[in-house]
């Protein structure tokens, strides 16, 4: 019977028909690249044949002498690397002591690891599934994956990211808290939606992105939702919490953590003041109401806003009124240490990542569905989670913050669960709980 020829060997004769010039015409870049690829499929192909002979103790039609084992055949194997696409194929052996794994195959084709790997950075970075198929192709000379393809390997974000919204955050000593919301165009539906996200910085100083979840609004029901998912998970009570002023976000933290210190966001309170004030005038009143922002005491911050609002109540009544509605939170920011409050008197934390995110997103400015969004946005906010999370507070600050714990009673008696939403109790004044 005529023996078959094994896989090595067909590769040897299609490198020597390629070598003899009898395969098709080709330009000579096209030349060299099927010479570079037949050369290192011949390679691989002998290499996982030689393993198997190893495995086997014998050559290939050699007769058994009492060994277990023998060979099943093949399975085809693809490996896609940076240098181009590999076929070849993997031996296989039966009635082996145990099943037959090659190892050299395992070890070869986690090369092609870095290039999913690469893929997925691509993606993150801001590129289409589109732009990805054609770079790659552009950049080796050659088709690598196709759009779809593309997409199943992001699709791991999407297993990431399911494992993201259900860890526990019980291990985190949180400090500081900000959440805040980014809407994104959906292409399919033709309308926004939302994807609330919540940041912190813990104790040590390490920035943290803790959750994110999609939402129409920011209404009081669907915060609700989000706070006690983090809350389900094991996530301590922040010692202050900083947001914009959106309604149904203050009343499901007040509803969900009466003791935190709520800090209303100065970015946007001066926003709100400048559109309240003659541009001629502003820059006097900005600073006088930066002057009260920066006091060294909630006491002189609030006998400082009462100067202004005596200076002021008769010429720009309307400031006046937004100086002093949500004052309270306003002022917060004052009790953590110095060095501290200007980080948690604004959102900026929660901002700067959605600058990130903006700039990745404008190449695609109409994602498909939620689906695609919460890909993009969980891509691009968890690698900058990954960038910013060095410590940076000293010992002393760690036991400025926890002493602040202490006398807010954090740890004391803490929410499991939201009161009814139909009636929220009115809020402790910082000063007198201090």
């Amino acid at each position: 019977m005529e023996k078959k020829i094994a896989p090595s060997e067909r590769k040897a004769q299609e490198l020597r028909a390629l070598l003899q010039g009898q395969l098709d015409a080709q330009s000579g870049e096209e030349l060299l690249s099927t010479l570079v690829r037949l050369s290192t499929e011949q390679v691989l192909q002998e290499a996982l044949e030689e393993e198997q002979a190893v495995v086997l103790g014998r050559e290939r039609y050699e007769r058994r002498t009492g060994q277990l084992g023998s060979r099943n055949g093949y399975e085809p194997g693809t490996l896609k690397t940076a240098e181009g696409v590999l076929r070849v194929r993997v031996p296989q052996v039966r009635g082996g002591q145990e099943p037959y794994r090659s190892e050299l195959w395992s070890q070869v084709a986690t090369t092609s690891e870095a290039l999913k790997r690469l893929i997925v950075e691509m993606y993150a970075g801001g590129l289409s599934q589109r732009d990805i198929e054609y770079g790659l192709e552009k950049a080796l000379g050659q088709f690598v994956l196709s759009k779809s393809s593309v997409s199943e390997l992001t699709d791991t974000l999407r297993q990431e990211y399911a494992a993201f919204r259900t860890r526990d955050l019980s291990g985190y000593e949180v400090a500081y808290l900000f959440l805040d919301a980014v809407y994104e165009p959906l292409r399919r539906w033709g309308s926004k939606t939302g994807v609330l996200c919540v940041w912190a910085i813990c104790v040590d100083g390490r920035k943290v992105l803790l959750s994110l979840a999609t939402a129409n609004s920011e209404s009081q029901e669907s915060c609700l939702e989000v706070l006690r998912d983090l809350l389900k998970r094991g996530l301590q009570t922040p010692v202050t919490i900083t947001t914009d002023g959106a309604v149904g976000l203050t009343k499901a933290i007040d509803a969900i953590w009466p003791k935190a210190l709520r800090i209303g966001c100065w970015f946007h309170k001066m926003q709100n003041l400048q559109q309240k004030v003659p541009p001629q005038a502003w820059p006097e009143f900005k600073a006088l109401v930066a002057d009260r922002r920066d006091a060294p005491t909630v006491p002189e911050a609030e006998r400082r806003r009462q100067l202004i609002v005596n200076r002021s109540q008769r010429d720009f009544p309307a400031a006046c009124r937004c100086l002093l509605d949500a004052a309270e939170a306003s002022l917060n920011h004052l009790y953590v240490p110095q060095r501290h409050q200007q980080y948690v008197r604004t959102s900026n934390l929660a901002e700067r990542a959605f600058e990130e995110e903006r700039r990745r997103t404008k190449v695609i400015p109409h994602l498909w569905d939620e689906g695609s969004v919460v890909k993009r946005v969980f891509a691009v906010l968890i690698r900058l989670s990954e960038r910013w999370g060095k410590k940076c507070c000293s010992e002393f600050e760690q036991q400025q913050i926890r002493s602040l714990r202490r006398r807010r009673k954090l740890d004391e008696q803490e929410v499991t669960s939201a009161p009814p939403t139909t009636e929220i109790q009115p809020r402790r004044s910082a000063a007198s709980a201090a």
